[in-house]
């Protein structure tokens, strides 16, 4: 699938891994690896959520919603401290990406590149630049499927060359293409939230189930509220739930349909599929 509608920026300058980590409620990832991250205003509410990738001692890209990409990028410069060396850069169309997803995804890239992406060279959540061919790219071992795939970004007169190389390779394993709406179903069997619907500043990381990005051992904006949600626990939390159809009363959701419990709305939907 086609991946360049994700908001990409880089940022890089001395000192600046200091800075996004009074930024992001999870610690910072080792250089060629990524972490996933929320972004907290003073309230403790969500204001960003980030896939983090880390190339250097002081050099991060990041990737995030493209619908908040101008909400987003206020935010990081409104905090950049004055006259700092740190540089703070919306990619945009400088890099598009293609996804490759699914149980031969590792076979299909392999015969691309000389570089081994067995799971101990290339692990879960790795992020490192290789060449595909004759393409320079970055990739990371990560997708929103929830399965086995990998994301690559290259330069935009990269890209349609990526995809010839990548189909051609791909028909011996089957390939197929696969769309956003396919994207969005998928994401859902694995709880993945999406910005504007999971992640919202009406929530809290805690309401929204994203403890496993909250670390306490580094201070950040907002950590003070969350610290304080943390010690009465959160007013309401995201679950999942499986609907059984009723062909006499069906019940499909997209998002924002209430949720009835004996005669009372007890909740909202925030993504269905």
């Amino acid at each position: 699938t086609e991946a360049s509608n994700f908001a990409k920026y880089h940022v890089s300058g001395e000192g600046c891994a200091e800075w996004l980590q009074g930024l992001f409620t999870n610690r910072l990832p080792k250089i060629g690896r990524v972490c996933l991250t929320a972004m907290l205003n003073p309230r403790g509410r969500i204001v960003g959520e980030f896939s983090v990738c880390r190339v250097g001692d002081d050099e991060f890209y990041l990737f995030g919603s493209q619908a908040a990409e101008v909400h987003h990028s206020r935010w990081f410069l409104a905090h950049l401290p004055e006259g700092s060396p740190i540089r703070f850069e919306v990619l945009a169309l400088k890099w598009v990406g293609l996804s490759v997803a699914g149980p031969h995804a590792r076979d299909l890239l392999q015969s691309l590149t000389s570089e081994s992406l067995a799971t101990k060279d290339f692990p879960f959540m790795a992020f490192r630049q290789i060449d595909i061919g004759m393409v320079p790219a970055w990739v990371g071992r990560m997708t929103y499927s929830g399965d086995l795939g990998y994301e690559i970004w290259v330069a935009p007169e990269f890209q349609r060359t990526m995809f010839d190389m990548l189909w051609e390779a791909g028909q011996p394993y089957g390939v197929k293409l696969f769309g956003f709406r396919a994207l969005m179903s998928l994401r859902m069997e694995k709880m993945f939230g999406s910005w504007f619907r999971e992640y919202r500043p009406i929530y809290t990381p805690l309401e929204a189930g994203m403890d496993r990005y909250l670390k306490l051992d580094h201070d950040f904006i907002g950590r003070e509220a969350l610290e304080a949600e943390m010690a009465v626990g959160p007013k309401r939390k995201m679950i999942y739930l499986a609907i059984e159809p009723d062909p006499d009363d069906p019940a499909d959701v997209i998002g924002d349909e209430p949720i009835w419990h004996d005669g009372t709305v007890v909740g909202w939907i925030t993504s269905g599929a």
